[in-house]
């Protein structure tokens, strides 16, 4: 049984076999449907959605699977204190596959920690959205036919922007160069930027203002201001100038550029470039349901992925208790603290479930 947690559930290559399938569901929908008949899809959203649930459970329709779930934490037994880890046990007896997503770093993995079967994340607090980069990543290469070599922009709050953390780490193990964009405050936080140059040999090019980069940009990944996640220090509109993107800015850009967003947005991705040949977002978005769709088949085994070793995790417990107040080991008290070590130059120790450097 196998989860998708973060992307170091799966290596490159069961990636790519995942973007084939993909490709094969989008363009030969009739062949594939009816193989998620008799199949449950639980959808356990205690976070608004509209993109990442609404994809799931069309691409569980698609595959004549069924879907139940909740979207609203308030009308569950989560107000009667029910634990993340007992919720995974119940939901376990009910469906035949999990997507999860909450608003605690980490709590996903939690899920998949006590659930016996196949569990995804949705996207955990404000560290990863692994589903997201891989419907960017297949974007792109639908586009541009391949990652490695490209000069890739993530621009916006790339501090809080759980979609840019995932997207950088993809870009980077399959060979993009990365430019970072972010408003001082924002910039990518250094779980992000220690794990992009110990694991993958990459320290990017980190910039204020997309001006500054825009003619050398092949991909332009924009992102929301995380205005939920923000301190109250922060003035949301000061911040999202700096790399608005509009007709003016793109003057500048490539003619065979990207403009990606895994959205919504909000006043940062002008509204006149819908028209512009180079947006990629609402194709991005409708990319969504064959990967999902393509997940979903390959974690339940009903279509067989040539199973390669995914990157090696060294994990083991910690006394260490994790400092990030959003982590799900200072929510949910039973779990037991896990560290993970990686090396590059040097050794490096994380929190093995948000991520957050251990001092």
């Amino acid at each position: 049984m196998r989860h998708l947690v973060t992307l170091d559930d799966l290596s490159n290559f069961e990636i790519e076999q995942i973007f084939r399938l993909a490709a094969g569901m989008q363009s030969q929908h009739d062949t594939w449907a009816g193989i998620c008949r008799s199949k449950l899809l639980a959808t356990l959203f205690y976070e608004p959605s509209t993109r990442t649930r609404l994809s799931f459970e069309s691409a569980m329709e698609r595959l004549n699977g069924g879907t139940l779930g909740f979207s609203d934490p308030s009308s569950t037994s989560v107000t009667k204190g029910e634990t993340l880890a007992d919720t995974a046990r119940m939901v376990t007896n009910y469906a035949d596959v999990i997507v999860v997503r909450h608003s605690w770093a980490g709590s996903a993995r939690v899920i998949a920690s006590h659930a016996n079967i196949p569990v995804i994340n949705g996207g955990d607090g404000s560290h990863t959205h692994p589903t997201q980069a891989l419907t960017d990543l297949y974007t792109i290469i639908r586009r541009k036919s391949q990652i490695e070599g490209l000069t890739v922009g993530v621009c916006g709050d790339l501090m809080y922007g759980r979609a840019a953390h995932s997207f950088a780490l993809a870009v980077s193990r399959f060979g993009g160069n990365l430019v970072h964009i972010a408003p001082k405050g924002l910039q990518m936080p250094p779980w992000i930027l220690n794990r992009l140059s110990q694991i993958h040999g990459q320290i990017p090019l980190e910039v204020e203002n997309v001006t500054e980069v825009i003619e050398t940009l092949d991909v332009i990944y924009v992102n929301r201001l995380q205005e939920e996640r923000l301190p109250p220090n922060v003035n949301a509109e000061t911040v999202r100038g700096s790399y608005l993107l509009n007709a003016a800015v793109m003057k500048n850009a490539k003619p065979d550029a990207m403009i990606m967003h895994p959205l919504p947005r909000v006043n940062e991705l002008a509204y006149e470039l819908d028209e512009d040949p180079r947006a990629a977002y609402f194709e991005q978005s409708a990319n969504a349901v064959p990967i999902r769709m393509a997940l979903i088949a390959s974690l339940l085994g009903l279509e067989q992925l040539i199973l390669t070793q995914p990157p090696i995790r060294y994990i083991e417990e910690s006394s260490y208790q994790c400092k990030n107040p959003n982590c799900v080991t200072n929510h949910e008290t039973y779990l037991v603290p896990e560290q993970e070590t990686f090396k590059g130059n040097e050794e490096v120790n994380a929190c093995a479930y948000c991520g957050q450097l251990v001092a």
